[in-house]
Formats: C-alpha cells, sequence, structure tokens
C-alpha cells in the first residue's frame, strides 16, 4: 500500500466517529484546550484523551502542553488530502452518471 493510501485510511478511520469529527470542526475554528474540546461531552477524560490521540496519531490534530494546560490546534494538510481524494472520485462519478 502505498503512503498516500495509508495517509487516506488513517485520516478516514479518525473521522468515523462523531465525537472526533466534532472535536475537528471545533478546531477549525481556532486552537482548544482539551477542557474546552471535552467540555460538550458526557465522558471521562482519559476515555476523551483517547480520541485526541487517534487525532494526533492520524496527523489531523496537533497538541502542546504548557505546564498543566494541553491546547490542541488542526492540521489541515491531511484533511486537504482526502479533499482531494474525494475531489478525483467526484469527477469520476460525475462521468459515469452522464
Amino acid at each position: 500500500m502505498d503512503n498516500n493510501q495509508s495517509v487516506l485510511n488513517s485520516v478516514f478511520q479518525a473521522l468515523t466517529d462523531p465525537t472526533r469529527r466534532a472535536i475537528i470542526k471545533h478546531l477549525g475554528r481556532g486552537s482548544a484546550t482539551i477542557s474546552e474540546l471535552a467540555e460538550p461531552f458526557d465522558m471521562a477524560l482519559p476515555s476523551f484523551m483517547k480520541h485526541i490521540r487517534i487525532l494526533e496519531e492520524s496527523g489531523l490534530v496537533d497538541s502542546i502542553k504548557v505546564g498543566r494546560v494541553r491546547t490542541c490546534k488542526i492540521k489541515p494538510k491531511k484533511l486537504v488530502t482526502a479533499e482531494t481524494w474525494i475531489n478525483e472520485q467526484r469527477i469520476v462519478w460525475d462521468s459515469a452518471v452522464k
């Protein structure tokens, strides 16, 4: 499997979960602390951190810890890879429909 397919698999797998999609949506408006991101979800912090870890491993999110505060930011490059793939597929789908 080439590297691009591996990246796509990782991104799409990370985005299968609604909690992770909500985190990405929130981070699209700017950086946020773990506490800010976790606030709307009814789950224990360790469970929430698993979602953050998956997003970091997929390359969609980066975080930095300063003192006791961890702040996350979105890394849009991986989303662009997925967007490019979807747009390429759309061209094929559109031509098949005609």
